[in-house]
């Protein structure tokens, strides 16, 4: 969904609004000391922030450093917030992107017994890498052996 704006927001809320439908999509939240990779839950009613990423790729995005000399920080890391969020009453893990390559944060999520895995990443930047394909078969088989079902979406 990009940046999350206002407007953007209104837009998809009159979009919805006479929908019994929820979307679940990722954005990002930008202010002066940096943004934050989200997942929102939008309704006709309004909208939601259910996850913040836990892990952004280091040095990339990832830049607290920054912060000692007043500079943006780049994307936060919220390492032990939401490990499980609920989407229309059902608890979800969510990995975005990197995190989908790393071990902590879907055991950490595994903890709250999770009934489906949500997966999205930006593979727009990864062409000619076998990136995106290792995220698949990570994530995939992180879904098979907690016997989770699987929503993947990659923007390639």
């Amino acid at each position: 969904m990009g940046v999350w704006t206002p407007t953007i927001e209104r837009l998809w809320t009159r979009a919805l609004e006479d929908l019994d439908t929820t979307v679940y999509g990722g954005a990002v939240i930008a202010d002066q000391s940096g943004y934050d990779n989200v997942m929102l839950e939008l309704k006709g009613k309004g909208t939601s922030l259910r996850y913040r990423q836990r892990m952004p790729v280091p040095i990339s995005m990832w830049q607290p450093w920054l912060s000692l000399v007043w500079e943006p920080a780049g994307a936060r890391a919220d390492f032990f917030v939401n490990p499980i969020v609920s989407v229309r009453g059902t608890q979800v893990v969510t990995l975005i992107c990197y995190e989908q390559l790393l071990v902590w944060p879907f055991l950490q999520s595994s903890l709250g017994s999770p009934a489906a895995l949500i997966a999205p990443a930006n593979g727009w930047w990864t062409g000619g890498t076998d990136i995106v394909a290792i995220q698949v078969a990570a994530t995939t088989a992180w879904a098979r052996l907690f016997d989770l079902p699987l929503v993947l979406a990659i923007n390639t």
